[in-house]
This record gives C-alpha cells, sequence and structure tokens, in this order.
C-alpha cells in the first residue's frame, strides 16, 4: 500500500469515526512523511547518493565561507598595511627626511 492510499484510508477512517486522537495523530504523521517524500523527489534527493550529495554541499559551503573570511582578513590586512606605510611617510616628511626620499 502506498503512503497516498494509507492517508487516504486514514482519512476516510477518521471522517467514519468522528477522528479521535489516534486516527488524527496517524493521519499527521502519514501527511508528514508523505510532504517530505516529495519535497525530497521534487529537489532530486530521494536516490542512494542524497546523504552524499548533501555532505559534499555542506563541505563546498564550508569551504565557501572559509575562501570569504580568508579574503576579508586579507583585505584588511593590507588596508592597515597601506595606512601604516602612509603614515610612516607622513611622519618622515614631517621630520625632514622628505630630501632623503627625492
Amino acid at each position: 500500500m502506498s503512503r497516498e492510499e494509507l492517508l487516504a484510508r486514514l482519512l476516510a477512517q477518521a471522517e467514519d469515526s468522528g477522528g479521535d486522537f489516534v486516527t488524527l495523530r496517524a493521519v499527521v504523521e502519514e501527511a508528514s512523511e508523505l510532504g517530505a517524500s516529495r519535497v525530497l523527489t521534487r529537489m532530486g534527493l530521494d536516490d542512494a547518493n542524497a546523504h552524499d550529495d548533501l555532505a559534499e554541499l555542506r563541505e563546498l559551503l564550508r569551504a565557501w565561507r572559509d575562501a570569504k573570511r580568508s579574503a576579508l582578513r586579507s583585505a584588511i590586512d593590507w588596508a592597515v598595511r597601506g595606512i601604516l606605510a602612509l603614515l610612516i611617510f607622513a611622519i618622515a616628511i614631517r621630520f625632514g627626511f622628505g630630501d632623503l626620499v627625492r
């Protein structure tokens, strides 16, 4: 019996018996399972390789985040170095060492 058939029977049972707690809970559980199965099928994650695919995607996302963090750190590092170089240059000119540069 497929999930759709089981869900249809549970709904019919709930309609006939007035919807006791156990029947309603079973309806909700089967509807949830059916919905999750449909979503996984639509996303292409219903095969045996789905777990490996998700693990690979997580690894790729982690690598992307590490690369972004590294690029940001490098940009900040270069900006600080540039500011310090300009500051040293300004101090050198202020104290008269500008003639050495020319």
